[in-house]
């Protein structure tokens, strides 16, 4: 499984990969100049450049037959709308984890005329409010406290714990991660590493 995000997005890919309790077979493409730490303005300027994500994705590790996680709380930007496309026309299946309505409230910013809620092959609709943050204040205009990260980290999760199920019900035993500061973990994951690094370009 992969997963990309731009922007604050990127954080559920780190949710998700080399994690305690988390699957081993994960790839998070994590795009530097995507990432609000290399950046900040820099990273939403980038968010809308096409070709980017083609590049991206033609970097990646990610093949036919594959599945990706693309996350874009608006889903009308566009890298994460090309990233979905592109890799859709790859012969990859693409789940979209977005906010519908607030995705179809918002002016579209991509070449593909599209949302990323109708390019998945499986559409998660996050219900995040429009413009993603959520308490109102006495006294002040602009809302609060953005809720796409902890919903989205709760859905990631999930997600995983879905998988394990479905792993373990056809009787597959799930390569999942331990943590390294317990007795055991280091060496637990070094089995793990040699076994998915040759398909994981970020472990």
């Amino acid at each position: 499984m992969h997963y990309f995000g731009p922007g604050h997005s990127h954080m559920l890919g780190e949710e998700l990969f080399y994690r305690a309790g988390g699957l081993a077979p994960v790839n998070a493409i994590l795009e530097p100049a995507l990432m609000v730490n290399y950046g900040a303005g820099k990273s939403s300027k980038m968010e809308r450049l096409p070709g980017l994500a083609k590049i991206v994705l033609d970097e990646s590790s990610v093949k036919s037959g594959d599945v990706i996680i693309v996350a874009s709380t608006s889903g009308v930007n566009q890298v994460p709308v090309e990233m979905a496309c592109e890799a859709k026309a790859a012969g990859v299946k693409v789940v979209a984890l977005t906010a519908v309505e607030y995705s179809r409230a918002t002016p579209l910013r991509n070449d593909r005329n599209v949302r990323l809620c109708e390019v998945g092959d499986v559409v998660i609709d996050t219900l995040v409010t429009y413009g993603d943050a959520a308490i109102e204040v006495d006294g002040v205009a602009q809302k609060i406290a953005p809720v796409s990260t902890v919903i989205g980290a709760a859905i990631v999760n999930a997600i995983t714990i879905g998988v394990v199920e479905n792993l373990v019900a056809r009787g597959i035993d799930p390569p999942i991660f331990k943590s390294a500061n317990i007795p055991g973990g280091m060496e637990h994951n070094a089995k793990l590493l040699e076994r998915y690094r040759p398909m994981i370009k970020s472990l």
